[in-house]
């Protein structure tokens, strides 16, 4: 069904075949709003680690899919049961779509609720994302962006934001204490930083890339070390630091090999390593479960996803949380824009302006012709 000034086509890029660069195609415009639904006029969408993994078929994503799970857009549509918002707003998307209702995680507590095992799917990785000119997002997972925050900033905060304040949460740190991220200078490691400079803690950056140390180090951690001195050395370091403890809680968000057992051995005794990188397989030595009673938890988004969203928002909104961003203009240089991701020589996060009149403020702001 037709919706009054929205276009009935419009320009995805999409996962098409896996293994294989993205398609740029264009395809119906999405029209038909279930009674949750918010349909978003897209303005910046960005890229994330995980999307290499739905090209690599690792979620056996039903093809084709529109890629991008960080998306963030206008309200132009909205489902007959949708109370929270209008149209005009401006909105970040939230990953789930379409929770069941009806399963032990849905009825339990609000930290369960996006484990639900009967989502039609997340956005951008089993159903369609954020690279397109509009989006179907589930209004109960999605959040309304504060007047101060840019969409450019908005978007990367969709999975890479919440994803690891929901780790820092996760953590359960009060100020004062320690926090190291294995992984520091990446798209949630250099918010990671911010965010926990911002709580009060000290901060830890450990990474093995010079653009991602100085990006630790521009983001304000304490201390950052470089992963290439080996684990033992990184080890030294981290120990000098606390003198001779340990961090109180390490984030791993690097999928190198070896990143989650250095995550356990600079956790001081007793303490938890928070898991949020997605290797194949998560390895670590058994005397640091054993012996020194190092606890893993893994993380997926955040806890209380809606409400932890909203307080992550105003909370970069209040701290001038920034996002290191790499834009590009338009979805047809989605292409250039993955290139540049896969370089291994970029800081922080590649984005996407996707919408006209938002590609002129960006150029504006940043002084662009």
């Amino acid at each position: 069904m037709a919706i009054d000034g929205i276009p009935n086509q419009m320009l995805a890029a999409q996962v098409v075949e896996y293994n294989k660069p993205y398609a740029l195609n264009t395809v119906p415009t999405p029209t038909t709003l279930s009674e949750h639904d918010v349909l978003l006029k897209v303005k910046v969408a960005s890229l994330c680690h995980t999307d290499s993994m739905v090209s690599a078929g690792s979620f056996s994503t039903k093809l084709p899919c529109t890629a991008s799970h960080e998306g963030c857009g206008e309200v132009v549509a909205l489902g007959s049961s949708v109370k929270d918002f209008k149209k005009g707003d401006r909105v970040m998307a939230g990953l789930p779509f379409h929770r069941c209702g009806h399963c032990p995680d849905c009825q339990g507590p609000e930290e369960f609720r996006h484990y639900c095992p009967n989502l039609e799917g997340h956005l951008g990785v089993t159903t369609h994302g954020a690279f397109a000119e509009y989006m179907l997002v589930d209004a109960r997972e999605s959040s309304p962006i504060p007047d101060n925050v840019t969409y450019e900033t908005a978007a990367p905060m969709a999975c890479a934001g919440i994803t690891i304040w929901g780790g820092l949460v996760k953590a359960g740190l009060k100020a004062g204490e320690t926090v190291a991220l294995v992984g520091a200078g990446g798209g949630l490691g250099h918010l990671g930083c911010q965010f926990a400079k911002a709580l009060g803690l000290q901060v830890v950056g450990i990474d093995a890339r010079d653009e991602g140390l100085d990006l630790a180090r521009s983001s304000g951690a304490d201390v950052v070390i470089d992963a290439r001195i080996g684990k033992e050395k990184v080890v030294d370091e981290v120990m000098k630091f606390t003198d001779g403890k340990g961090v109180d809680s390490a984030l791993t968000i690097s999928d190198a090999s070896g990143a989650a057992a250095l995550g356990c051995a600079i956790t001081k005794i007793h303490g938890t390593m928070i898991q949020i990188a997605q290797p194949p397989e998560v390895s670590v030595p058994y005397h640091e479960l054993i012996f020194r009673d190092i606890r893993i938890h893994g993380s997926l988004l955040s806890t209380r996803l809606k409400s932890e969203s909203i307080r992550m928002l105003e909370f970069v909104a209040q701290h001038n949380i920034t996002v290191k961003t790499n834009p590009f203009f338009g979805l047809r240089e989605v292409p250039k824009l993955v290139e540049l991701a896969h370089s291994g020589k970029m800081a922080g996060k590649a984005v996407v302006i996707v919408d006209e009149d938002e590609i002129r403020k960006v150029k504006e702001r940043r002084g662009i012709a």
